[in-house]
């Protein structure tokens, strides 16, 4: 049984998963690609702090997906075979108008692709399978 904490982390991300989901259906004119980068970006940081609790490893609170995907790679080797991109970038930079970074319909789907990886490989290392959170 999964620990009801670790779970409410996979339901989150899969909330930002399917607003990713929704708006990217839309056609590539009308999508909004910031908020869709920035929704994968969490897809992966709630999955990657959902295993680390599981696992009992302490992280700080960060974006840095790579730092994350490097704590969890010390527990399970087989993190080291996933990438983020450029993914991290994503957390701060392009929300803000500061940066006024308006990411491509390419950059999108690479994004959503990188967040799809890790929702098919997270909750399996944790035990998990599609009737555990609709998976």
């Amino acid at each position: 049984m999964i620990n009801e904490n670790i779970k409410k982390w996979i339901v989150k991300a899969l909330e930002d998963l399917r607003i990713a989901q929704h708006e990217i259906a839309f056609p590539d004119d009308e999508i909004s690609t910031s908020p869709v980068c920035f929704h994968c970006q969490q897809v992966v940081e709630k999955l990657l702090k959902a295993y680390l609790i599981s696992k009992g490893i302490e992280f700080s609170k960060t974006h840095d997906l790579e730092h994350l995907l490097h704590l969890c790679e010390r527990a399970d080797g087989k993190f080291g075979n996933l990438h983020v991109a450029n993914l991290t970038f994503y957390a701060v930079e392009a929300r803000y108008p500061d940066e006024f970074y308006i990411p491509t319909v390419d950059e999108v789907r690479e994004c959503l692709g990188i967040a799809l990886l890790f929702k098919n490989f997270v909750p399996r290392k944790l035990g998990m399978d599609e009737k555990d959170v609709n998976l």
